[in-house]
């Protein structure tokens, strides 16, 4: 068999486990904020708490040809879940072109699972639940002890100190160790920072505990870029979401409202409203962790001279 149809062969494989895998992610995206158990009882509706048949939970295909609506209640599906179901199977098959049969694939679908249930509970609900952060930051550590982080920081930084090298599962240990402590402590000390200067939360401590997550995973240099992308990303995209609130006219009755008990002019007070709607940054992070993953080899592939830079 040739080698580009055992390719494709491998291919659709891990495209089709990655469906599977996107259709567990959703119970644990759906049922860990309520404290449900993920294993039982099996998959429902959420309306109406019919069980819902094993062919129509095929993944993604059971969501078209019920367009999108229960079977039993006619109530709307949502969209959600087969775009977790395809994004899940589409990173898999992205995670084999770039790392092939390796171990490294292992600990990158291990990650990447983790990271799309943060991403979306975080969008959804507002929450990046402990149950999550914790075991992935240990898993983290884990596969990193036999999967060493790019950068080699933690080599690096026992011949600077110690004047000695280290075994490589221990480099790549040092390497998690060094990523999650700098990924939690610089978010930890934005946040205080920002509720120092503008008495008020402005990030919770799942974000500082998902950095440390994060960090694990990808090391020092991949947690520098990690939140560089997320932080830029969440404010381009939170700044255009709060110019399209303010010119939809979002809450206008309530700035007029208040304006005419002279808290201000009516369009004052709209910007004010719409500059106080929060994104959550660890959606940002998640889409940064992400794309360090998959785009950083991809990009220096294609420019080598950034080869060093992120990765």
């Amino acid at each position: 068999m040739a080698d580009s149809t055992v390719a494709t062969v491998y291919g659709i494989y891990f495209f089709l486990f990655g469906l599977v895998i996107g259709s567990f992610l959703n119970v644990c995206i759906t049922r860990i904020p309520e404290d449900l158990s993920i294993v039982s009882p099996g998959s429902r509706c959420p309306r109406c708490g019919t069980a819902i048949k094993f062919y129509d939970n095929v993944p993604v295909f059971a969501w078209i040809w019920l367009r999108g609506k229960c079977r039993s209640c006619g109530e709307p599906i949502s969209v959600m879940y087969p775009l977790v179901e395809l994004s899940t199977g589409l990173l898999f098959v992205a995670a084999y072109l770039e790392y092939g049969i390796t171990q490294a694939t292992v600990k990158w679908l291990f990650f990447t699972g983790l990271i799309i249930v943060l991403t979306i509970t975080d969008l959804r609900v507002r929450l990046l639940p402990d149950l999550v952060t914790w075991p992935g930051f240990a898993a983290g550590l884990l596969l990193s002890a036999f999967v060493p982080p790019s950068g080699g920081f933690g080599q690096s930084l026992s011949w600077r100190l110690l004047h000695q090298h280290l075994q490589p599962n221990a480099a790549g240990l040092v390497d998690g160790i060094l990523g999650a402590a700098f990924g939690s402590f610089l978010l930890w000390g934005l946040a205080a920072g920002y509720k120092l200067v503008r008495k008020r939360e402005g990030m919770g401590l799942g974000d500082v505990k998902m950095m440390a997550m994060v960090g694990a995973f990808v090391g020092l240099r991949g947690t520098f870029w990690t939140i560089l992308l997320g932080s830029l990303l969440g404010s381009v995209i939170g700044l255009s979401v709060v110019a399209g609130l303010y010119l939809s006219g979002w809450q206008r009755g309530l700035a007029e409202r208040g304006s005419r008990r002279g808290l201000g002019t009516v369009n004052g007070l709209r910007w004010k409203i719409a500059s106080q709607y929060q994104l959550p940054l660890g959606t940002f992070l998640g889409i940064g962790a992400l794309a360090i993953v998959y785009l950083g080899p991809l990009i220096g592939g294609q420019w080598p001279e950034l080869r060093g830079i992120l990765r």
